[in-house]
């Protein structure tokens, strides 16, 4: 459903897919952007005043919101940017219920609603020789100097990322099909909106916020690949629990989540409900861990995305510390390792960590990629868990015919 209604937008459009609840929508009735981390705190208040029954915002935040100063000075940029489409499409039980704000609306969604026929990706064959290519040794340096910021007693833990361009028109519509197909992620996303196109999957939320107030986040960090082999992917699972790096770097990541939680919910409410489980995700799988707790009195689901904005598992720890080397060392991120979100009507919140995505923006189409660098980190090793993960995407490039 999602592929075959944004490969037939013709205007700005969001597809966000939680498990077995997809929705699409489209062409923004009513638009909010928001060019400073300060201006978060008028989300709120300013879609109080939507007039449409049950409305439901889409969007996104790019990670840059976080780095942005937070002394009331504009950035030159949109950072936060939320849509109420007047068209929607929202699947639930197997039941798909349509809204729109005329009958022309609804008929103009109904019509499209044929599945589109998927394409054999070509990014096996077309992307694997550039996974270590040009960014590699540039890549590997970085990490080197953020394992000695490590040892300098700066941070704890910094989330370092790379760039690896993609050469050809890629089908974003047909490499969402083929990546949803091959992808086990925990929120899935396909988007036309304020000039950026992203198809993704998601492997783990910044944070969910229920109506009732409960507020959720999940964080992945320990990482080995996963594929086809059953034996090697029992070794790599057991080599995850024995790695004294990744099980610190799951530990500590868990850790601020819990503080951080703490900062916006009743402390007594705050728990770990799973602790350093595995989860596949595509071409690679990782330990993961949930935490929950219920909202203080006083505070929103836009003070728990705040606070857990961005999110741990790409950033690092202290997070001021860590993004604001990563600002100084990395090209911009954009919606790299943002998040891609829904907002309800009722207060309930979702929002996908951006990352295992292809990007489209002013001319470019990039893959992008990072990994968490403790003081225990080799650059060899991190180089190869970014082509691990970069896989969970690469692979699925469906090409553009031509003409």
């Amino acid at each position: 459903m999602a592929a075959a209604l944004s490969a037939t937008s013709e205007c700005d459009h969001v597809a966000y897919e939680e498990p077995d609840q997809p929705s699409f929508a489209e062409d923004p009735l009513r638009e909010f952007t928001f060019s400073n981390a300060d201006e978060v705190a008028r989300v709120s208040e300013e879609l109080s005043e939507v007039d449409i029954e049950r409305w439901r915002a889409y969007g996104w935040a790019k990670f840059e919101l976080a780095i942005t100063p937070r002394d009331g000075t504009p950035a030159d940029d949109t950072l936060l940017r939320l849509m109420i489409p007047r068209r929607e499409v929202r699947i639930r039980d197997g039941i798909a219920r349509l809204r729109g704000v005329t009958e022309d609306d609804l008929g103009r969604l109904e019509q499209r609603l044929i599945p589109l026929a998927p394409q054999e990706p070509v990014g096996q064959d077309l992307m694997e020789p550039l996974l270590n290519g040009a960014s590699a040794e540039g890549y590997k340096a970085l990490v080197a100097e953020g394992v000695g910021a490590i040892r300098g007693g700066v941070f704890d833990k910094v989330i370092l990322s790379r760039v690896v361009e993609v050469p050809f028109e890629i089908d974003l519509a047909r490499t969402y099909l083929a990546g949803r197909e091959g992808n086990t992620p925990a929120r899935s996303y396909l988007l036309s909106l304020g000039g950026w196109e992203v198809a993704g999957f998601s492997p783990e939320i910044v944070t969910r916020v229920t109506p009732s107030g409960e507020v959720t986040a999940q964080p992945l960090a320990g990482t080995r690949a996963f594929g086809a082999d059953e034996q090697l992917n029992e070794r790599n699972r057991e080599e995850l629990y024995r790695d004294p790096k990744e099980v610190f770097e799951h530990a500590i990541s868990v850790r601020l989540a819990a503080e951080e939680l703490t900062t916006v919910c009743t402390p007594p409410s705050v728990a770990v409900k799973e602790f350093m489980q595995v989860r596949e995700r595509g071409s690679v799988q990782h330990l993961a861990s949930r935490l929950s707790g219920m909202l203080a009195a006083g505070e929103s689901e836009w003070g728990a995305f705040a606070a857990l904005f961005p999110a741990i598992t790409a950033s690092g720890i202290p997070k001021r510390a860590a993004c604001d080397f990563i600002g100084r060392s990395e090209p911009t991120r954009g919606l790299y390792s943002g998040a891609v979100l829904t907002l309800d009507f009722d207060g309930e919140l979702d929002a996908a960590l951006v990352l295992r995505s292809v990007f489209r923006h002013e001319g470019r189409t990039w893959l992008r990629a990072g990994a968490g660098v403790v003081g225990e980190s080799t650059p060899e090793r991190e180089l190869e868990e970014t082509c691990e993960k970069l896989r969970s995407v690469s692979r699925y490039l469906v090409e553009q015919p031509v003409g």
